[in-house]
């Protein structure tokens, strides 16, 4: 099969880990051109030689030039022969007549000479015409030879420019940025939502990386990455709220403080205009008196012992009872200074109830690769907004917890660059503005990558779209006008005028189509708050025999492909609608470069449904966020610039050492990845995956032998060390 290059967007000074990439889909572009007709095969001239008929006007013209000579010759001939005859009659005597003869034969002599002389310059230009044709005729054979050998070059050419063109990719991966913590997404359906959790979920599980989704939508939008990664061998952990709250951990085991916060959160996500301070310090000092390990249930028996008076010693109350006399009266003693401490623990009991039952349930907590909080669709948007905010605040907790120490500026470096931990948040417009600053801080600084779903451009959504580390990403919009004005002019700005691209491709809108919302909504009708995962997947061992488990180092690059194409309804999709993956020539190297329309509120509204805007500072970037155009053989998850600026390294071959290629477009040779491809230009360290033992590896730049050596640096270096690892069958 075709061999295409795997490249990756990264910067001269900041390239990422390949282990470390998250993308979001995949941009279409042709960036090689057709090389058009193949040179047509130069044929021979006419063969010119003497022809009869040039031969003859040339004969008829001597001949008429001649013929008053050939008169006066016989002319003299029969004056010749007179003399003798008037000599034999008398009539002239014999000398005279003698002398008439010699008379004639003189002046016949030059007549004949010269007509023998034009004989001869006839003969000669004859000769000459010959050897100038035969010259000419030598001439036109070189020239056709040189021709010929031209042509040679040029079809040699243009079959290595058709090789080129036939094995280029046709769609490139995009992803974010090194610099970028935050990727923030506005707009979108369930469908495109479910493509694009897809996609960065198969980043995750590529290279064995930690991913965790909040789903605080209440519909299925994760129910393909559930599919995906058991197909994979990977179990998520999966919680859906308020269901399986005795069953979480989450939040239960850090320190005082970080659990006074969160709930104080909770308490202020449920309540309006409410002291959230004030609730933390109420709640730190129950902590404090109860223990930081103490379960909510017992912290709401403290808040009741609060409400209830000293001397009512409620027997009958069950959340009181969990607590003893002497921890009632250290209860009153510690919180007797925080003001209104009485109405404050009314208002935080009740709307601390809820979590009573976390954690109660809990079996012995091991890690899991892929951890998924969803909410119930039957509880509403306002559960969704405390339960998200619970599970949004703990992991915010999480993350500073987990925050590298700063002693070390290449390590804060390396921690940025290796970002293998991703936090979505799903439907964050649900969640209150503290938060979603709380998460964004905690991941910029924890080398953690959070992707950040918003249904509509709320002001929220807007006001966290700016900023150096963030990544704005703009799927079909549904929300109010004004909004959608605002995020048209962020991707006019964005574009600096030179228009966007908006025109779907064939296979984005064929896989919509076909997809629809079965993605989100399931082939049968399900939604993600119904347990179906379980009846779809009843054995603890996948199709192929592999044991189902909690994580893996990484996914065998073939592997995933096949898993992508069978488990998940996109990658069906996509191998029905591959016949759409054809080239657009019209649109050229140029692609998008080329040119567009101007960005409007109707073109952001009638975006296909797996269509995302990628605002990056080079311009917008259309993308597809189908996870099934990894399995297509023209996909590639290198980027459209590293195709075009490779770096020139020890697993790099430049285009122009294979005959008939120009220098100027370099190929990178494949040393393991996903589908066919090479690895990505750029800087990087290699990274071992698992399975069958292929090793992704980033070349390094031009490679240079140290002058200490001994070595001449011209030379090429032993073939050292190791073999090569098995290369990919597609190659």
């Amino acid at each position: 099969m075709m061999s295409t290059e795997r490249s990756s967007k990264v910067d001269a000074g900041t390239s990422r880990n390949d282990a470390g990439r998250t993308y979001l889909g995949w941009r279409h572009r042709v960036l090689i051109p057709p090389p058009g007709p193949a040179p047509r095969r130069p044929a021979p001239e006419d063969a010119h030689g003497l022809s009869e008929e040039w031969i003859a006007g040339q004969r008829d013209s001597e001949a008429l030039t001649n013929r008053p000579l050939y008169y006066a010759l016989g002319g003299l001939a029969l004056l010749a022969l007179l003399f003798p005859l008037l000599w034999s009659t008398r009539v002239l005597p014999g000398p005279l007549a003698l002398g008439g003869v010699f008379a004639c034969a003189a002046i016949a002599a030059p007549v004949a000479f010269a007509l023998v002389q034009s004989r001869q310059v006839m003969a000669r230009r004859l000769a000459r015409a010959e050897e100038r044709i035969g010259a000419e005729r030598a001439e036109r054979e070189r020239l056709l030879r040189e021709r010929q050998h031209d042509h040679a070059r040029k079809y040699t050419e243009w079959r290595a420019a058709c090789r080129a063109y036939e094995a280029q990719p046709h769609w490139y991966g995009v992803t974010v940025p090194s610099d970028t913590s935050a990727v923030v997404v506005v707009g979108g359906t369930d469908s495109g939502w479910s493509a694009l959790l897809t996609t960065v979920g198969i980043s995750r599980l590529r290279e064995g990386g930690d991913l965790t989704v909040v789903d605080l939508t209440g519909r299925g939008v994760t129910r393909e990455l559930v599919r995906l990664a058991r197909r994979c061998a990977v179990g998520p952990r999966h919680w859906v709220l308020p269901a399986d709250l005795p069953r979480m951990t989450l939040g239960t085991d850090l320190d005082a403080g970080q659990r006074a916060r969160i709930l104080s959160a909770v308490a202020a996500a449920s309540g309006r205009d409410e002291d959230s301070d004030a609730d933390e310090t109420l709640l730190l000092r129950l902590l404090e008196v109860l223990g930081p390990d103490v379960g909510i249930d017992r912290l709401i028996g403290g808040l009741r012992a609060l409400v209830t008076p000293a001397e009512d010693m409620a027997e009958d109350d069950p959340a009181l009872a969990l607590l003893g006399p002497r921890e009632r009266e250290r209860v009153r003693e510690r919180c007797a200074d925080v003001p209104d401490a009485r109405g404050r623990a009314w208002r935080l009991e009740q709307r601390l109830s809820p979590f009573e039952a976390v954690g109660t349930r809990a079996e012995e907590g091991t890690y899991a690769q892929v951890k998924i909080i969803s909410t119930d669709r039957a509880s509403g948007p306002g559960a969704a907004r405390v339960y998200g905010t619970y599970a949004v605040a703990a992991l915010s907790e999480l993350l500073e917890a987990r925050t590298p120490s700063r002693g070390s500026a290449a390590t804060a470096s390396r921690k940025r660059r290796e970002r293998t931990r991703t936090v979505v948040v799903c439907g964050a417009e649900t969640l209150p503005e503290e938060e979603v600053d709380q998460v964004l801080s905690a991941a910029e600084d924890g080398g953690v990558e959070v992707v950040l779903m918003f249904r509509e451009a709320v002001p929220l959504a807007l006001r966290h779209l700016d900023g150096p580390s963030r990544l704005p990403v703009l799927m079909r919009q549904s929300g109010p006008e004004e909004g959608v004005e605002r995020l048209a002019a962020l991707v006019a700005r964005a574009s600096g005028g030179r228009g966007v691209d908006m025109a779907a491709h064939g296979l984005t809108e064929a896989v919509g189509g076909a997809v629809g919302e079965t993605a989100a909504e399931g082939e049968d009708g399900g939604s993600e708050g119904e347990p179906d995962d379980e009846p779809l997947f009843p054995s603890p061992h996948t199709e192929s025999g592999a044991l189902i488990r909690n994580a893996a180092a990484a996914i065998a690059p073939l592997d995933l492909v096949r898993h992508v194409r069978s488990a998940t309804v996109w990658g069906r999709a996509t191998e029905k609608a591959a016949e759409a993956d054809t080239p657009n020539p019209e649109r050229g190297a140029a692609g998008a470069d080329a040119g567009g329309t101007a960005p409007d509120t109707a073109s952001l509204r009638s975006l296909a449904p797996t269509t995302a805007l990628v605002l990056t500072p080079d311009g917008p970037v259309p993308a597809d966020t189908n996870p099934g155009i990894l399995t297509l053989a023209t996909a590639t998850l290198a980027t459209a610039e590293d195709h075009r600026n490779p770096g020139v390294g020890r697993d790099v071959v430049p285009m122009g050492a294979e005959a008939g290629v120009s220098p100027e477009s370099p190929r990178v040779r494949r040393s393991g990845g996903l589908g066919r491809g090479t690895v990505p230009a750029g800087g990087g360290t290699p990274t071992d995956t698992s399975g069958d033992g292929v090793v992704l590896e980033e070349a390094r730049g031009p490679m240079t032998v140290p002058a200490d050596d001994g070595l001449d640096p011209s030379q090429v270096p032993p073939n050292l060390g190791p073999p090569p690892e098995r290369l990919d069958w597609r190659v």
